[in-house]
């Protein structure tokens, strides 16, 4: 079997299953872990199918809901989330954000700000800070996601690496209740890390509903983070894994009600 035939019945095995794991691929092919690594990352750059760590998932687990479409989901409470996040960091300072929905509107409750130099790899939020009291917008270097105009890659991961930001703010696809933060995308996840790594204070800004999904691909847990902005109470287990990292949840329920 030559490697088009393999990556096809690949592609057959995760239309399936939705993932599959390099070791189990080598013994069914009867071919070297080497060389179903190289298969993965074929179809990975052909775009049919995101590599894991130790394997892959199906696209559609991926992407599973347009960018747009997600823009709508919590509009209201994302805008309040925007604001809150937008309250912990001051004038005058440098910040990082990542791609997502929630982040962009962290950006633009940032757009009142004076003097910030903000650092992304999401150009809809430097389109958004355009014109604003902002002294400098840096927009991360690299190959630029149609999709929903993300930078990401190795390209992207090299450029933050050139940076040291008082504030970082990113999003995610999923939480776990355990307290880790969660997405689907490998190439996402080096640039959040990036991210996260290069800046002194670590924001996590993130709706309820990430709690009822599931992604393969750790960006941190919740105890390297000093706060997780949110919407409604999370589980308690992941309250007590926050607290024993002394990272503060601020939950717009509860300031609601106060």
């Amino acid at each position: 079997m030559d490697a088009e035939e393999r990556q096809s019945e690949i592609l057959n095995l995760l239309r399936e299953h939705e993932r599959v794991t390099v070791d189990d691929l080598s013994t069914r092919f009867g071919v070297s872990n080497q060389t179903i690594r190289a298969d993965l990352r074929d179809l990975s750059n052909r775009g049919l199918a995101t590599r894991t760590h130790g394997g892959a998932v199906r696209v559609d687990q991926v992407s599973n809901r347009e960018y747009a479409e997600r823009r709508k989901l919590k509009g209201q409470e994302k805008e309040a989330m925007g604001g809150l996040t937008a309250s912990l960091i001051p004038d005058n300072c440098s910040v990082s954000l990542n791609i997502g929905t929630s982040t962009e509107q962290v950006a633009k409750a940032l757009s009142h700000h004076k003097d910030l130099t903000v650092l992304s790899n999401n150009i809809n939020i430097i389109n958004i800070l355009i014109g604003t009291q902002s002294k400098e917008l840096i927009l991360v270097g690299g190959a630029v996601r149609q999709s929903d105009g993300a930078i990401v890659g190795e390209d992207a991961v090299e450029f933050i690496e050139r940076y040291k930001v008082d504030y970082a703010v990113i999003g995610a696809s999923a939480l776990d209740a355990d307290g880790a933060v969660l997405d689907f995308d490998a190439r996402e996840v080096s640039v959040a890390r990036a991210i996260l790594r290069n800046s002194r204070i670590k924001i996590l800004v993130c709706d309820s509903s990430k709690f009822e999904r599931s992604a393969p691909i750790r960006i941190c847990a919740v105890q390297d983070l000093d706060y997780v902005v949110t919407d409604q109470i999370p589980p308690i287990e992941f309250i007590e894994a926050a607290r024993a990292g002394q990272t503060e949840i601020l939950v717009l329920d509860e300031l609601n009600a106060s």
